[in-house]
């Protein structure tokens, strides 16, 4: 899955530091206090699947202060009447990623990915890098350089 990621990566002329990552930390408050780095900076993506119309799926990056607004706002930006969290089953098949370390990088053609407007306001963001073992470093506006990204003011809430 690295190499897909990678390709990916170098496809969309991102800028981006890889550092290995203990696959028994990848989970993102585990991996924050391991490695010593602040929730704000560290950024989950989260594959939203909708029940209404069936099949159409988005990938959510927030950070990992805040909670999705998974039935308001994802909901809208996705234009779909119903939508839940992907079960970890779905995300594997879809994206070939475990959970722990999805990454907006490689996905498949369709999956748009959503970018909760806070994510932007970092001066970077550490997300995973298709894998467990492994977490990319990078600057927010790399993520604009895919192609089907839009980045939503509100799509999350901060945490109290």
């Amino acid at each position: 899955m690295m190499d897909l990621v990678r390709n990916a990566l170098h496809e969309a002329d991102a800028s981006y530091e890889e550092r290995p990552c203990d696959p028994d930390l990848a989970d993102t408050a585990a991996f924050c206090k391991h490695y010593g780095v602040a929730l704000d900076d560290s950024a989950n993506t989260i594959l939203i699947a909708a029940k209404r119309p069936a099949g159409l799926t988005a990938a959510c990056v927030v950070l990992a202060t805040h909670r999705l607004d998974v039935n308001g706002a994802v909901r809208v930006a996705m234009g779909a009447g119903k939508v839940s969290f992907a079960k970890p089953e779905l995300t594997v098949e879809l994206t070939g990623m475990e959970m722990g370390g999805v990454t907006p990088f490689g996905l498949p053609k369709g999956i748009e990915v959503l970018v909760d407007s806070s994510v932007m306001e970092r001066e970077t963001i550490i997300i995973g890098a298709g894998s467990r073992d492994a977490k990319l470093w990078v600057r927010p506006a790399e993520l604009l350089k895919l192609d089907a990204v839009k980045v939503v003011a509100g799509l999350s809430k901060r945490l109290p």
